[in-house]
């Protein structure tokens, strides 16, 4: 099993939890083993378990203590971890592809040179590589709905920004080999370098949160005209299809 001398690892978490770390900082195969492993607990949810949430690199277990201790539970997922390379796992089934309208630079991605910059590319060679990727959700969190993703090239791997500075709701930011998809209006240290008319929280639909870990994202590029036209289609002109 492709594994640190000491992931995966089992944490006892408050008085009804077990935490199931793949990594203490965030890789490919680290999230990759998460996201599998939580994938198979919800297809195999052992009994007395009331929920189940992936993170970067980890799995929160919550339990309901009058029906499930912590030894047995801690021995099934033990077991568990036991049964396969984590780390190399198929990713799950089902995964949605989603093409999301995107306006690079200007007043709508304002940090887009500086980012580009500090990748070692011009804005053009930028806007490029960034609308080409297919990034994975990695995580959604920090706000309601709001989705991590990676991986961006090594040469992405650049610093967050010293001071915060407001964002919109729709924000694409980048930094550290990351994007992140602003659900709603913030203060953030990473790079705006984009802009879309998607909403990641949409509070009245059925699905309020319109995107899942393990989801791809393209956030592909259109000119400032075609995206004002895009604000009032529904998803922000979004498409929706299957990762091959």
């Amino acid at each position: 099993m492709i594994q640190t001398m000491h992931f995966p690892d089992i944490q006892t978490l408050g008085t009804d939890g077990l935490l199931v770390r793949f990594g203490d900082s965030l890789s490919e195969p680290a999230n990759r083993a998460a996201l599998a492993f939580g994938a198979a607990l919800e297809r195999d949810q052992p009994e007395g378990v009331e929920e189940i949430a992936t993170s970067l690199v980890s799995v929160f277990v919550r339990f309901d203590v009058r029906h499930l201790g912590h030894a047995d539970l801690r021995t099934d997922l033990a077991n568990r971890l036991k049964a396969q390379d984590w780390f190399a796992a198929e990713m799950p089934a089902g995964r949605r592809l989603i093409t999301i309208p995107t306006v690079y630079g200007g007043t709508y991605g304002p940090q887009l040179a500086k980012a580009a910059d500090l990748a070692g590319l011009s804005e053009d060679a930028a806007i490029k590589e960034l609308s080409a990727a297919d990034l994975r959700i990695t995580a959604v969190g920090f706000a309601p709905g709001q989705p991590y993703l990676g991986f961006l090239p090594d040469h992405w791997d650049i610093p967050r920004n010293a001071e915060l500075a407001p964002v919109p709701t729709g924000a694409v930011v980048a930094a550290v080999r990351q994007i992140v998809l602003f659900s709603v209006d913030s203060p953030t240290g990473w790079s705006h370098v984009g802009q879309t008319a998607f909403r990641a929280f949409q509070p009245d639909h059925p699905e309020p949160f319109r995107l899942r870990p393990g989801d791809e994202i393209r956030f592909t590029s259109v000119t400032p005209e075609e995206y004002g036209a895009l604000k009032s289609a529904p998803d922000g002109g979004a498409t929706w299809g299957k990762v091959e």
